[in-house]
């Protein structure tokens, strides 16, 4: 069905008022393809859709529809407030914490007192939690069994209660104080003769996350534990909420998002490229591009410096954009590598001596490479075209010396400032490329004019 209706006949099927012929049409398809197509419609166009489909499905098909869309039926759906509060009651705590957070403080209150009051309670206190922290993420609705019960108690308390559960991949084990002391693959519970003991079952190894830990932390456990939810428990041990896959790869993805903005150079875009506004656009761009053009005035001191040098020699200037270049691309990859293996965890801060050995290294043998190639060039010209006349190897040795010089310098920079960055508390991000390349440029026209000084000294062209 779903490669029958295309997103044209679905319009049409709007516009010419076959609703009843497009709900038949709807309801076998899965929730997230739902969104998807609801996420591609006009405003008008998605709110006939989402008005077409059972409540249930309505609910499962809202936590897949992104932000922006989510707020837009909400607006629309303020004068069916019985809709809108059957809607706001049937989503999954964690998605509709993560709603709630995203709109103004008013409106969220509004729609928090439509809530029944256990969704309220639960709601309020999710959001209690610190914005950036595992309790944001997280819902109370999980199966946790008791270590005394046997696998049948197991199984009749489940079939009871886990229709309400956010998953049943994975059991938890608490005790008499509702302390978490375990967790296990329900598949264990399954295969397992219905006489055992809950305790039979247990190898009390578990992880679990706090509700006050950061989300990135979260990104992490998941990764290195390949689990699909992970219990949540307060500061005394008590299992209060789970966190799922889902959640944190949303978590993972704005994270991801966020870095290559600011290494970008620019400051995170919160919405969509093509819903931002035109000074949301401009907002998060130009604060950088300022203070990187007041860098770049740097480079124009520096130049100014050596003036009387570039007239004595002008055919140095025909090799500054490739010298600055090259040093500014060097040092944009190793700050990105570092940056990189910063944020997943693959280097940490007593790491810094290691990697300064290895760029040291990276950056000689990769200015050599580059050095070799600017020596060729110029010897090339000058053997085919006589570009520089009798000084040609001197100029040549100019480059190419240079070239290693400012390679090194832009690896050994570009690897260094991410580490002095989270010394320092902040972002290592924030060290994007543009800065790594603005700073080198700076440093790297004192190289070239330093290194054709001492080759140059009493020679003149």
């Amino acid at each position: 069905m779903l490669e029958r209706l295309l997103l044209p006949e679905i319009k049409e099927m709007i516009q010419g008022a076959r609703l009843h012929e497009l709900q038949e049409a709807l309801e076998p398809w899965p929730p997230a393809e739902i969104a998807k197509l609801i996420n591609e419609l006009d405003a008008e166009e998605e709110l006939v859709v989402f008005r077409l489909l059972p409540r249930d499905l309505a609910a499962e098909t809202f936590e897949y529809i992104s932000n922006e869309k989510q707020q837009e039926i909400l607006d629309s759906l303020t004068q069916d407030t019985s809709r809108l509060t059957h809607l706001l009651n049937d989503l999954s705590p964690d998605d509709r914490t993560a709603l709630l957070e995203e709109l103004p403080g008013t409106v969220a209150q509004r729609l928090i007192s439509m809530l029944s009051p256990e969704e309220r309670r639960i709601t309020t206190t999710l959001l209690g939690y610190p914005e950036e922290s595992i309790g944001r993420l997280m819902t109370p609705d999980y199966v946790a069994l008791y270590k005394e019960w046997t696998v049948q108690q197991s199984l009749d308390y489940i079939r009871k209660h886990g229709k309400d559960s956010e998953t049943l991949n994975m059991i938890y084990v608490v005790d008499e104080h509702g302390n978490l002391i375990d967790d296990f693959r329900v598949r264990r519970l399954l295969l397992a003769d219905l006489s055992t003991p809950i305790t039979a079952l247990m190898d009390e190894q578990y992880i679990s996350l706090k509700a006050y830990d950061d989300q990135e932390l979260a990104i992490k456990v998941f990764r290195d534990y390949d689990r699909v939810a992970l219990p949540v428990t307060d500061s005394r041990g008590m299992l209060i909420g789970i966190v799922t896959i889902d959640d944190v790869l949303d978590v993972a993805e704005a994270e991801a998002t966020e870095d290559i903005h600011k290494i970008g150079g620019s400051d995170v875009l919160e919405k969509p490229y093509l819903n931002a506004s035109f000074g949301n656009l401009v907002g998060t761009r130009s604060k950088w591009l300022i203070v990187l053009f007041l860098g770049q005035l740097l480079t124009a001191t520096a130049m100014s410096h050596y003036e009387s040098f570039i007239a004595l020699v002008p055919i140095l200037t025909i090799f500054i954009p490739l010298i600055i270049s090259s040093g500014g691309n060097s040092g944009s990859q190793a700050a990105t590598l570092i940056i990189r293996s910063l944020s997943i965890g693959e280097v940490k801060l007593r790491d810094w001596w290691q990697v300064i050995r290895r760029e040291v290294l990276s950056g000689l043998v990769l200015g050599s490479i580059l050095g070799f190639l600017g020596f060729m060039r110029v010897a090339a010209w000058e053997w085919f075209f006589g570009a520089y006349g009798s000084d040609w190897l001197i100029i040549s040795l100019v480059v190419g010396t240079s070239l290693v010089g400012v390679v090194m310098w832009g690896t050994i920079s570009g690897s260094m400032l991410p580490f002095i960055l989270q010394r320092l508390g902040a972002d290592p991000a924030a060290s994007s490329a543009p800065f790594v390349a603005t700073m080198v440029d700076v440093v790297g026209l004192v190289i070239y004019f330093t290194v054709a000084a001492i080759f140059m000294s009493g020679l003149a062209l």
